[in-house]
């Protein structure tokens, strides 16, 4: 994360199934927010949860319905990645959304397995 420009072109769109781990990260206003970590899919169902995306402040998730585009050579977010919600075992019962409760418990157990 050596800049915080957007690059003036992020190539072409891209599925889930080939985003590259290291894929540069930028939020709503073009500012780099971090790097794709991993993409949490279920791909024999070909279900897209989101992204688990390395950013100065430690990993966050985005989940699907805040990712706006995936290109070739970036992610853009909806939101600014300080929104993102952490990755967690045990998520706070003060999230609203009960379905991002299992899917940060995923992200968790893809973080804290052994590479």
């Amino acid at each position: 994360m050596t800049t915080n420009e957007a690059p003036e072109d992020l190539g072409a769109p891209v599925a889930y199934l080939v985003l590259k781990d290291g894929t540069p990260v930028f939020d709503e206003s073009g500012a780099r927010a971090g790097e794709v970590e991993h993409v949490l899919a279920d791909e024999q169902s070909d279900v897209f949860h989101g992204l688990i995306v390395e950013t100065p402040e430690g990993h966050r998730f985005a989940p699907a319905d805040k990712v706006g585009g995936l290109f070739e050579h970036g992610v853009i977010l909806t939101v600014p990645a300080a929104d993102l919600p952490e990755p967690s075992e045990d998520p706070s019962a003060r999230i609203a959304d009960e379905g991002l409760q299992d899917t940060l418990k995923r992200a968790w157990n893809w973080l804290v397995q052994p590479r």
